[in-house]
């Protein structure tokens, strides 16, 4: 009996303890990243350059369109390779299982909060084009 009242105690008695990120864990707030923006925009460049994510880490990444044209944005590897926790769009949040691409038809902002997961190389792109500007490459390591 004693040996079981010793283990208990060694345990935190029976209480349920935070992991070292806080009782959310990976979505603690000290485990979130913000992210450089994504910009669409006709003849603009996506992003400033590639990024480096880590897996295991939170992220939030705005998408801003300026309106000038009717733009998408898609990357299903990345999408898979990531899990959303939620999508903000004019204070709507969702929450989807999954994502291919998004389209903006004016100009507005949404924000993804998501936690990288799988290692690999990603991108995000305009479909159909092929500019280099166009492309973020983006890296779960």
């Amino acid at each position: 009996m004693i040996a079981l009242i010793v283990a208990w105690a060694a345990t935190g008695g029976g209480v349920a303890q935070a992991h070292e990120l806080g009782f959310a864990g990976l979505l603690s707030a000290s485990n979130m990243e913000e992210l450089p923006d994504i910009t669409l925009g006709s003849g603009k460049p996506l992003a400033e350059g590639p990024m480096t994510l880590k897996s295991g880490t939170g992220y939030e990444l705005e998408i801003v369109s300026d309106g000038s044209g009717e733009l998408g944005l898609e990357g299903p590897g990345f999408f898979r390779a990531i899990w959303i926790n939620e999508i903000v769009v004019n204070d709507l949040e969702i929450r989807p299982l999954g994502l291919d691409s998004v389209e903006f038809d004016d100009a507005g902002t949404m924000e993804i909060e998501f936690i990288a997961i799988k290692p690999g190389q990603y991108f995000l792109r305009i479909p159909g084009s092929k500019g280099e500007s166009q492309r973020v490459e983006i890296t779960i390591q």
